[in-house]
């Protein structure tokens, strides 16, 4: 039952990421842990005619468990998962603004405190690797390293939470930071907030918002 569940709020999320404007056509995808294992999106299936039996349960060695096709970026979301024991949910998308840095290959610097919500003074972007591959998932390891969020060079973004809640908000609000870091590109370079400022972010961070949530928040 809980299985059935989840492949439904998969499915949902992942509609609602073409709706909020994080993708396009069969672009990005999704996981969730489950004990062991996780499920993942399957390859090239539009969003809008997914079917909950389409959902590829994996185990963490990469073997599919029953039938399906995973996304390509399944090591992505098999790795994570695996080394990182706080994070549940992986989110990938293409989204305009975070899409068009990561072409770019820059990072979000701190030009806006709310950079503090991926946890950190950054959100960096990890060097390009082709779509599909082991050294694009280790690039993408390496650049979420006590973050939740990363730009992907050429190529997208991710976000990691404990909720498909969490991960879908998470991605909006760093889409809605590189557009705003985009906008001040084109006036100038911003003024970045000090080690020291973000730091007092990150602190009054952890304090923020109801304590019986916070855990369910990122």
């Amino acid at each position: 039952m809980r299985h059935r569940l989840l492949r439904a709020e998969i499915i949902e999320t992942a509609r609602r990421m073409q709706v909020v404007g994080l993708n396009q056509g069969t672009s990005g995808n999704l996981s969730v842990r489950v004990d062991d294992r996780f499920l993942v999106t399957p390859s090239g299936v539009p969003y809008d005619l997914m079917q909950e039996d389409e959902i590829v349960e994996m185990r963490l060695d990469g073997q599919v468990v029953g039938e399906g096709t995973p996304s390509t970026e399944w090591r992505i979301h098999r790795d994570i998962l695996a080394c990182r024991a706080d994070v549940d949910v992986v989110l990938h998308a293409h989204p305009m603004f975070a899409t068009a840095l990561a072409c770019l290959r820059r990072e979000i610097p701190a030009f806006h405190y709310m950079v503090a919500v991926a946890g950190g003074d950054s959100i960096r972007c990890a060097p390009y690797a082709r779509f599909g591959t082991q050294a694009l998932s280790d690039l993408a390891v390496q650049a979420l390293a006590g973050r939740r969020a990363c730009l992907l060079a050429n190529h997208g973004l991710l976000t990691l939470a404990t909720t498909l809640r969490a991960a879908l908000a998470l991605a909006v609000e760093v889409e809605t930071l590189a557009g705003q870091y985009l906008r001040t590109l084109e006036v100038g370079e911003p003024n970045l907030l000090s080690a020291t400022e973000m730091d007092e972010v990150l602190e009054a961070f952890a304090g923020y918002g109801q304590p019986s949530r916070r855990r369910k928040a990122y």
